[in-house]
């Protein structure tokens, strides 16, 4: 049989709790679950993206989950049918997320017919990576809210 692979991508600039709640509940579920980086050339990121795919790696290891961290700058479609990863996990806070992220779902069927989007529903409908820079900007304390090997490259990049 073989493995069953799905893929959770998103800016994750910067990723948080809210984020690892998903890749926990998809690697109950998959035998491995990688946690992609999507990087948009055209937009400026407030984190490090090699950082934060460090910093991902280091919280994903320290809670022994089947998941690893890459980093990518093509369209999700590609990366999985380059990669024979035939899911994309998604997770949902509320229905406006539902609406976004259908529409995106619908474009990568059409780019890779083979791709199925799963939605896991969000433990935390306020938390958004929008939400801790705009904290952390105004000198809010974030620990509460991203993984700690997270926070340590926020907190040194002074965002």
């Amino acid at each position: 049989m073989s493995k069953r692979v799905a893929l959770y991508a998103g800016s994750f600039d910067p990723y948080t709790n809210g984020h690892h709640a998903i890749v926990r509940k998809a690697c109950a579920l998959f035998d491995e679950v990688v946690v992609l980086i999507g990087v948009n050339i055209g937009k400026h990121r407030a984190t490090d993206a090699q950082g934060m795919r460090a910093a991902i790696q280091e919280a994903l290891d320290a809670e022994g989950l089947n998941a690893r961290a890459e980093i990518h700058t093509g369209l999700i479609a590609d990366y999985c049918a380059a990669h024979g990863i035939r899911y994309h996990v998604r997770g949902l806070r509320n229905a406006a997320d539902y609406a976004y992220e259908e529409n995106l779902a619908q474009v990568n069927a059409r780019l890779n017919p083979g791709l199925e989007t799963l939605y896991l529903r969000g433990d935390d409908a306020t938390l958004s990576s929008s939400v801790v820079r705009e904290l952390m900007a105004f000198g809010h304390d974030v620990a509460a809210f991203v993984p700690q090997s997270v926070y340590t490259i926020m907190k040194n990049q002074e965002l």
